[in-house]
């Protein structure tokens, strides 16, 4: 009985294709809007936390501000610029801080080994680094304390330096040459590929065309200016990120006291950039879904036209039913089983259509797509509910009608 009166549903739209047809375009072109929207807004976000997860979400990163020429003269006479110091002050004072990695980029101009070369950048760094900066060693080992201590000549190689400079793939215990100095390969990292150079604004290092150096080696082997900074940049990682952005003013300022007052650092809060880009996502969400609830509105509408017209047209059809015994509730079932049918089928397809979409967007604008299932269900229901909302109306309207005159009606 059940199957009857769907199939019976389904018979009575058949009828009218190209108006149905119309009416499933509203919810079709609604649904795909939302799906799309949440395909691509969930693939930005996860691709936003991929890229910040490299900075560290648990780090604040504090970087030296180039300079040079009389500016750099001027500064150094009253700051030392950015030292290790100043790290290890900030492990001691800024709280809940855990532990503290440098980094100290080399200008290199020669970068090569027995079998290749490359345009890898190279940079000194703490042992601490690779946790730091979520960095995994595919092959080998980490550059460790004891690689500090003893001045070695060790090298860590990111993924497509190692190919470059050893193409056979066997880069561990070989030797390379940077500059002057030659570097026994001891690790290989993982590849990631972060796909971008920066993030909101931030660089993002390129860790697999890097060289990974002891911080101490690099001080003690390379030539650096007289007055350059003893390091690039170090990253503090804190217990808990909710204690970040405190962290953040205690840092500042112990940082102003330290450099004199001087603006020769910059401190970056990984946490606080993620928090930025989603409150622009939040506002490209709101565009978006107000368009696709424009669409759904029409949507609606469209089908709260159609019942009307069909209510119209079926008069006597309402009025012989009712005369032979249909309830006034028989009548709405029957116009909100077709009304039901139009939004699960438009639902389905516009579910199609904007993944469809969202991985056009994806290929087109360069961007991620990832989809979280509830979220999906619940704009689908959401849908389908607006849908039977605005049947609700012309169902009650046709159940209204008066069995006798609808019945006399020609």
């Amino acid at each position: 009985m059940i199957a009857a009166s769907w199939r019976e549903a389904i018979e009575e739209l058949s009828r009218r294709k190209l108006r149905t047809l119309l009416t499933l375009l509203g919810m079709i072109f609604g649904v795909g809007a939302i799906v799309a929207m949440q395909g691509v807004g969930e693939g930005s976000r996860r691709e936003a936390l991929r890229l910040v997860e490299s900075l560290g979400l648990h780090n604040l990163i504090v970087e030296a501000k180039p300079q040079d020429g009389d500016a750099l003269k001027e500064a150094r006479m009253r700051s030392l610029g950015l030292t290790v110091a100043d790290a290890r002050a900030a492990l001691d004072v800024v709280p809940s801080a855990e532990r503290y990695a440098a980094e100290k980029r080399i200008k290199h101009w020669a970068v090569f080994s027995g079998e290749g070369q490359a345009e890898a950048g190279v940079s000194g760094v703490s042992p601490d680094y690779f946790p730091l900066a979520s960095l995994r060693v595919a092959a080998g080992r980490e550059l460790t304390a004891h690689d500090d201590i003893t001045l070695a000549a060790v090298a860590v190689l990111g993924h497509q330096a190692a190919h470059e400079l050893f193409p056979d793939g066997k880069a561990l215990g070989r030797l390379l040459k940077v500059n002057q100095v030659w570097l026994r390969v001891v690790g290989v990292l993982a590849d990631r590929d972060l796909g971008q150079d920066k993030f909101e604004g931030v660089a993002l290092d390129a860790d697999s065309n890097r060289i990974f150096v002891p911080l101490a080696s690099v001080r003690a082997r390379f030539r650096f200016q007289p007055m350059e900074d003893e390091i690039d940049r170090f990253l503090l990682q804190l217990k808990s990120p909710g204690e970040l952005t405190a962290g953040a003013r205690v840092l500042t300022a112990l940082l102003d006291q330290r450099h004199a007052g001087i603006d020769d650092y910059q401190v970056v809060v990984p946490q606080q950039l993620y928090q930025q880009n989603q409150k622009t996502q939040r506002i490209f969400s709101v565009v978006m879904g107000s368009i696709a609830g424009v669409s759904l509105l029409v949507g609606g509408i469209g089908i709260m036209n159609i019942m009307l017209a069909s209510v119209l047209e079926r008069r006597r059809e309402i009025g012989l039913l009712r005369a032979i015994g249909a309830r006034r509730q028989d009548i709405v079932q029957r116009f909100l089983r077709e009304a039901l049918v139009i939004c699960i089928a438009g639902a389905l397809i516009g579910m199609v259509f904007g993944a469809a979409l969202a991985y056009a967007i994806a290929a087109f604008a360069g961007w991620q797509v990832a989809w979280a299932p509830l979220g999906v269900l619940v704009s689908v229901l959401v849908c389908v509910a607006i849908g039977l909302g605005f049947s609700i109306y012309p169902a009650r309207q046709a159940a209204a009608l008066d069995p006798i005159a609808a019945i006399r009606d020609e």
